[in-house]
Parts: structure tokens; C-alpha cells; sequence
């Protein structure tokens, strides 16, 4: 069961238990006590017993009571977050995804794929070599491969397929969906790298996590995390400056709350579902969300439930395991 509709039924349940099973123990101490016997013999004493029982009865009514309204209000909230895939005749047959596995970009993309389950197999590419992606011109991640035809660029697959199978027209500039996949393509991915690679320890677990999911070689996994964790500590300060970034933290922070302010109370962008920015977003954190950073950004700010619950309707991935 989902984490966010199991703590509605438990909070349900727990409040109706309370209010249903308290008066119980008082009154049977009252007539346990004080309650005396009568001649009518047996007749008394069902008269004793039948209210001894009687609260309990309430009891058993009022827990009764409150699991048919939790799991009412469990299937509910399911029914609320339940994901809707394409129909079957217009899922691709073949979709291989050449990416990295730490890069926000690739995650954008497996995000969509996971929330609509549409089953793909991943090429893990290795960033020195790129020697699984010598075949195509476009030399960038990530490459999807749909059906032999092949997409570039997180943003342009996700709007193809979009098209293709979600029959998703292309929506206006101005559309608030559009404006803020664009913010997360323009602004959130920048203050992504200085926060990952802020200080050298930061740097190591960020290269920890590249190399242990990447595509390496023994050899190259020694070399590639601590020369690449000490290239990219130093390119984390040229980003900063290439996008006036004083505070590292402070920017995530701000980033995290700008989108929260987005939902203006709502569930997620979409309403009661994720729509593609919201997909976006939950993308491009998912590589850092149990780094340091993404902890603090959790811990410092209230985009946590929002990411709990996005987290709940993507599910588990569509990939298809070697």
C-alpha cells in the first residue's frame, strides 16, 4: 500500500478507536463496584451482564466503523493517485534509452516512462568512451530509440511521445505546464551541480553514486571518482559564477520553495494528477534526492510531501532488466 494513503486510513483509524473505546473501561469499574444483586435471579443478572456488554458492543460497532471509512478513504486516495497508461496498441514495441544513470536529463525522460509504463531497456553509457553511442551524430544524452526511430533531447522525446502515444497536443508558450518545464530546463538544473559538488566530501559521494551506477571499468571507477570529483569541485565554482549563484543551498532552497509556491495548494501542478512539468521536476531531484544535498533540500524546505507523493503515483520503474 502506498505510503500517503496508508497514513490517511491509520490516522482515520486510530482517531475512531479512541472515541469508540474510552467510556468502556470506566463503566464496567462503575458497575463492577457498585452494581448489586437483586431477587428475579437470573433475569438481574442478564439485565448486569447486558449492560456490561453494552458499551463494548459500541466498541465493536465503532471499529467496525472506522475500518469501512479508512479503507473507503484508502480506495479513494488510490483511486485519486492511480496512474492511467496509454492503451496497449499504442505502446511501442521496442525502447532503448542511452543515458547516464546520474544524469538529471536521462531521469526526466525515465520518469515519464515510469509514470505512463511504458517498458524500456537502458544502454548505460560510458561518459569517456561514448563508445555506446559511436553509431549516432547526436554525441549528448540521452538518445531514446522508439520503435528504430531514434530521439534527442529530454525535452523534444518527452513531447513526442507525448504526441504519440498520450494523443498530447503541443501545448502554448504561455500555458502554465510549459512555462514551468522550461523553469526546470533554464533554472532548476543549474543550482543542481554547485550544490552536489560544493565541498570535496560532497563531491566524493556524488562520484560514489556516478561511479557504483555508471558504466566502468574497474580501473576507470578508481580514477573516474576522484579525478572526476576534483574536476567537478572546480567547474561547480565556474557554474556558480556563470549563474550568480552566491549560496548553494540558498539557491536549492529558493528553487524548492519557488515550486512549492507553484502548486498553490494543489496536490501536484497537474491537480490531482502529475502533469509533464510536474514529471520534470521529479525527474532532474530523483539522482540527488538521497545525497546530501537532496536531504537537506527535504529537511529545509516543504517540498518533501509534494516529492513523497510523486514519488507514490511514478511507482515502480517500467525498465526492463537485463
Amino acid at each position: 500500500m502506498r505510503r500517503a494513503s496508508s497514513n490517511l486510513a491509520s490516522s482515520l483509524l486510530s482517531r475512531t478507536l479512541a472515541a469508540a473505546s474510552s467510556p468502556a473501561p470506566n463503566r464496567f469499574l462503575h458497575s463492577a463496584l457498585y452494581r448489586s444483586t437483586t431477587t428475579g435471579g437470573s433475569y438481574d443478572h442478564r439485565r448486569w451482564f447486558s449492560s456490561l456488554l453494552r458499551p463494548y458492543t459500541a466498541a465493536s460497532l465503532g471499529v467496525a466503523g472506522a475500518m469501512f471509512t479508512a479503507v473507503a478513504a484508502t480506495s479513494v486516495y488510490q483511486e485519486a493517485l492511480a496512474k492511467e497508461p496509454p492503451p496497449p496498441e499504442v505502446i511501442p514495441k521496442d525502447v532503448v534509452l542511452y543515458q547516464y544513470e546520474a544524469c538529471p536529463f536521462c531521469n526526466k525522460v525515465k520518469a515519464f516512462l515510469d509514470y505512463h509504463d511504458i517498458p524500456y531497456k537502458v544502454v548505460e553509457v560510458n561518459p569517456l568512451s561514448k563508445k555506446e553511442i559511436k553509431w549516432s551524430e547526436y554525441q549528448k544524452v540521452p538518445i531514446l530509440v522508439v520503435d528504430g526511430d531514434q530521439l534527442n533531447d529530454s525535452s523534444a522525446i518527452i513531447d513526442k511521445l507525448g504526441q504519440k502515444i498520450l494523443s498530447k497536443k503541443k501545448a502554448d508558450e504561455e500555458d502554465e505546464e510549459t512555462k514551468w518545464r522550461r523553469w526546470v530546463d533554464n533554472h532548476l538544473v543549474h543550482v543542481l551541480s554547485p550544490n552536489i559538488y560544493r565541498n570535496a566530501t560532497e563531491a566524493l559521494e556524488s562520484f560514489d553514486y556516478i561511479t557504483s551506477n555508471g558504466n566502468f571499468s574497474y580501473t576507470e571507477k578508481f580514477s573516474v571518482k576522484y579525478a572526476g570529483a576534483a574536476a567537478m569541485y572546480f567547474v561547480s565554482k565556474k557554474l556558480k559564477k556563470k549563474y550568480n549563484i552566491t549560496d548553494e543551498r540558498a539557491s536549492l532552497y529558493e528553487a524548492a520553495e519557488t515550486w512549492v509556491d507553484a502548486l498553490n495548494g494543489r496536490e501536484f501542478l497537474g491537480g490531482s494528477k502529475p502533469n509533464l512539468a510536474d514529471l520534470a521536476v521529479f525527474g532532474v531531484l530523483r539522482p540527488i534526492r538521497y545525497l546530501r544535498a537532496g536531504k537537506d533540500m527535504v529537511e529545509h524546505t516543504r517540498i518533501g510531501e509534494w516529492y513523497t507523493r510523486m514519488e507514490s503515483v511514478v511507482g515502480e520503474s517500467s525498465r526492463i532488466k537485463a
